[in-house]
């Protein structure tokens, strides 16, 4: 296609606040009229494959410098349309592969995607004029829409398979793109809609917390004390999910919320990789926690529902505070 090999393309869009690189792409090759697959091959050249990998956690330099460069974004801004954005923040060190603190994983097959972990509000879609995809959605203890307060869903609601907006020119038979990124790639219904999910919530306090929470991911404001927090509530998680007969701390803290014990997948699964109704009930306990940690762990501890060692273990580069606040419980005669 003409221009796309000039310094600047006809049409240059920027990336919304907030949107993932993966979306910004999309709507580029829409853009200009051409399948994603094509648009992708025209710029990037056809040895180098784009979609058989997650291009947003990845964040590859090829793909972030080259949409800068012709659209005139400035390289900062496109280097935030990644998750890599995130490192030193939410997740301490970046890996290509395995599971990364608090990020969902998409589970890419070649270009498909066998996971659930693109993340949705279906009301900010449809009030979107030209919609997109955030990347906070992409973050594993965000379950809600704080703008919405309705639940996020993480599959299309007529045919129930995960999103995979990249695919939205293969659905049709006739390879024409579905008419937004919106739709479905699968079956073509719109992912958007006026009405979303009621938030089942355990305690209100907690889900101000969770949504005060989200707003500051999404709005990038990070801090000392809240690399610390994420931390803190990542081990959090694993005491929650973890299987050892001297822990029982999962079924301590529903109890002392009055509510009922989730059954939870088995086996070594992470945080990250559990479905949404798993981690929307897991956030709300590790919040619960986080609201008054050292009362809420001591009593924890003194009703034997966790031990000290597992408070630490395999708990890599934890915060000074943290460490501080547990010394307390290091002695079991005291319990």
């Amino acid at each position: 296609m003409r221009g796309l090999t000039t310094p600047l393309w006809p049409i240059r869009f920027k990336p919304h606040l907030d949107e993932l690189l993966a979306s910004w792409l999309v709507r580029l090759a829409r853009g200009h009229g051409l399948r994603v697959q094509t648009f992708c091959n025209l710029i990037f050249g056809n040895r180098r494959q784009v979609w058989n990998r997650d291009i947003d956690r990845l964040g590859p330099d090829w793909i972030v410098d080259c949409l800068s460069e012709h659209t005139g974004t400035p390289i900062d801004v496109a280097r935030g349309t990644t998750l890599r954005s995130y490192e030193g923040w939410l997740y301490p060190a970046f890996k290509a592969s395995g599971s990364l603190q608090w990020m969902t994983s998409l589970q890419v097959f070649h270009r498909t995607r066998q996971g659930f972990g693109m993340q949705y509000c279906p009301r900010c879609l449809c009030g979107d004029v030209d919609p997109f995809f955030r990347k906070a959605w992409r973050v594993a203890f965000i379950t809600t829409c704080p703008t919405h307060q309705c639940m996020l869903r993480d599959r299309c609601r007529n045919c129930g398979v995960g999103v995979a907006f990249h695919r939205g020119d293969m659905g049709s038979l006739n390879g024409q793109p579905r008419e937004s990124i919106s739709d479905c790639y699968a079956c073509g219904v719109s992912l958007a809609s006026h009405s979303g999910d009621p938030v089942e919530q355990y305690d209100g306090q907690v889900m101000n917390w969770i949504a005060a929470l989200t707003i500051d991911v999404m709005n990038g404001a990070k801090n000392r004390r809240m690399i610390d927090a994420f931390s803190v509530m990542r081990q959090m998680a694993v005491l929650l999910t973890s299987r050892y007969s001297t822990l029982n701390f999962h079924a301590h803290v529903c109890g002392k919320l009055v509510i009922p014990e989730m059954t939870l997948v088995l086996g070594k699964v992470s945080f990250e990789s559990r479905t949404l109704a798993e981690r929307h009930h897991l956030i709300q306990l590790i919040g619960w926690l986080m609201l008054d940690l050292e009362p809420r762990l001591g009593e924890a501890w003194r009703e034997k529902a966790v031990r000290y060692n597992l408070m630490v273990k395999d708990f890599k580069n934890a915060p000074e505070s943290y460490l501080t606040l547990v010394s307390n419980f290091s002695d079991w005669r005291r319990a």
